[in-house]
């Protein structure tokens, strides 16, 4: 499975995007998803994910904030990102998990599959 996240870019403070993943696979349906990011300096960090069977969990620094959604049919996984803080500054990955978890991991040594990560920049 080869995964492509765009959609990054550079917001004020407040603002919105929305990050995309886009899959290779045929089916995506029976994979997990997650959201990865990380700043410089720091620790790679879940952010957020949605399950095979549509559960989803998120940090509790995003909840509320944040939403991770999927559409089988394009192959794709969201995440769309309001009211970014500039603590939101990161690199953001998405993976994927075969394993068919009923919650999505929050470990990244749970993932199968990686893309490559696409810069979010929130300017204060």
């Amino acid at each position: 499975v080869q995964l492509q996240a765009s959609g990054g870019g550079l917001v004020q403070t407040g603002g919105s995007l929305r990050l995309s993943c886009a899959a290779s696979r045929r089916t995506l349906g029976d994979y997990s998803m997650g959201w990865f990011r990380q700043a410089p300096g720091k620790e790679r960090e879940f952010v957020a994910g949605v399950s095979w069977i549509g559960r989803t969990r998120y940090r509790d620094s995003v909840e509320g904030r944040f939403t991770v959604s999927r559409d089988n049919a394009k192959l794709t996984v969201y995440l769309q990102m309001d009211s970014l803080k500039p603590e939101d500054t990161a690199v953001y990955s998405c993976a994927a998990d075969r394993s068919r978890r009923n919650n999505p991991p929050v470990f990244a040594d749970d993932y199968d599959y990686w893309g490559q990560g696409t810069q979010v920049t929130v300017s204060s």
